[in-house]
């Protein structure tokens, strides 16, 4: 007996229903990022170990899909070396490529080779998916769309300003109550420097980052573990726990941070996104977390994390800036600044919240229903009339049985069946009927196209 085929754990199949709804989604982030000025590009699926190693930090140089070397990849392998059982030994001679991780590194290494192409600022979208070695879970996968939005060539706050705008609008139009979480590297950077610890800011960012998971007591038994002093972990205490709007924390976070120039920095930075923020106002809240921290070590000023109000789900949405990104690449010097839709949860949080308009997610319209060769024949004008004036319009292939064609109409979804036998043709109509109401009315081509438009 044939085995059962499967998919690798952390992979999905998408049928037709779920299709039209991920293209909702990609539709309203590509009609929004092009109403910001942004242009499409694309990359390949795989990038050269070399381009993707190193820039996610240790944990996710773990968490990428290496592809093995085409040929005989074992010719240069010595028996010494098999034996050794060294895994990363062995897959830094077996692998030249991998699949890339995300889209931002691809990018930059984008920007690099085609410098001389390019008009800066250059704002780029890009969607399409990434692979991630990790463990599946509930809202976790292994392959996964993301939909960024970059600038790079500006320093100027007003990106961050815009980034914010879009994350707005896309869930505004989606009918998602988000909350935007904004903080600053800069600030993580100061408070490590007013505890005394200075040179354990990625131990410190990537621990309290974990609050919301693991709770405050495991976030301090974390960072007694990375060798932050009791002391450095007591001072912390109160910025972690910090309350109050977003102008009441960030002034007590000034005066926490007054000694440090990195820190205030920082601060002014998030001062001046929120106030033009609420200026040009946002349909959703937008609030100081000074526990986000995000895991990747590039970013270098204002980091960005949406989450859901009405459905538990962890990030829908995360950005940030990353200033020093393209110089790993030979090109020091260019700012950038970004945002990455996680499509395949905002997947999950529409399907959650039963938030997908009916018009997106049904295909045909209209059903010719399929008598033998002469009503078809009749039919057929009629079926391109319609295409032509936009309706989703299929003829039913075989002269099948009525309840079988009608069977098939309901299975669908269609909104309108169209019969045509010899009264019909005699009269140059057709009998619409609408399959939600059961109605029926007899009508003449151009009278069909007005009731279904």
């Amino acid at each position: 007996m044939a085995q059962k085929p499967s998919i690798p754990k952390g992979t999905r199949d998408f049928s037709p229903v779920e299709m039209a709804k991920r293209n909702y989604i990609f539709d309203i982030i590509r009609e929004v990022y092009a109403l910001y000025g942004f242009l499409q590009i694309e990359t390949p699926a795989m990038e050269t170990l070399q381009t993707l190693m190193g820039k996610y930090g240790e944990e996710g140089d773990k968490l990428l899909f290496k592809i093995l070397n085409s040929g005989d990849y074992l010719n240069k392998i010595s028996d010494e070396d098999l034996m050794e059982r060294n895994t990363l030994k062995l897959a830094a001679r077996l692998c030249e490529k991998g699949l890339r991780y995300d889209l931002t590194v691809p990018f930059a290494r984008y920007v690099v080779m085609h410098r001389d192409e390019l008009q800066l600022p250059f704002k780029r979208y890009q969607i399409q998916p990434v692979w991630r070695a990790d463990r599946p879970q509930k809202g976790r996968y292994r392959e996964f769309y993301q939909c960024d939005a970059d600038v790079v060539g500006s320093d100027s706050l007003m990106n961050e300003v815009e980034l914010m705008q879009i994350v707005d609008t896309v869930f505004s139009r989606f009918g998602v109550r988000v909350q935007i979480l904004i903080n600053n590297r800069k600030i993580l950077t100061g408070i490590a420097e007013v505890i005394g610890e200075a040179d354990k800011i990625v131990d410190i960012t990537v621990a309290i980052d974990k609050l919301d998971k693991i709770g405050i007591d495991n976030v301090n038994d974390e960072l007694r573990a990375d060798g932050i002093s009791e002391e450095a972990i007591e001072k912390l205490q109160p910025i972690i726990n910090l309350t109050g709007t977003n102008a009441e924390k960030l002034n007590v976070i000034a005066d926490v941070l007054a000694s440090s120039e990195t820190g205030l920095k920082g601060v002014e930075e998030t001062r001046y996104i929120l106030d033009t923020l609420q200026q040009v106002g946002l349909n959703n809240e937008i609030k100081l977390d000074l526990t986000l921290a995000r895991g990747l070590n590039y970013y270098t000023g204002a980091i960005f994390e949406v989450k859901a109000l009405d459905t538990p789900m962890g990030s829908i949405t995360g950005g940030g800036r990353y200033d020093n990104l393209t110089g790993i690449f030979g090109m020091p010097g260019i700012s950038g600044v970004g945002i990455s839709f996680g499509a395949d949860r905002i997947f999950d949080v529409l399907n959650a919240l039963d938030l997908y308009p009916k018009e997106a997610v049904s295909s045909t319209q209209l059903l010719f229903v399929n008598f033998g060769e002469r009503e078809t024949a009749y039919c057929l004008p009629i079926v391109a009339k319609a295409r032509k004036a936009g309706i989703r319009t299929e003829m039913y292939p075989d002269a099948a049985k009525m309840k079988k064609q009608m069977s098939y109409a309901n299975a669908k979804g269609i909104a309108y069946v169209a019969i045509a036998g010899e009264n019909e043709m005699a009269e140059g109509k057709v009998m619409l009927k609408n399959m939600t109401t059961g109605e029926q009315a007899l009508v003449t081509p151009d009278e069909l196209l007005g009731m279904i438009r």
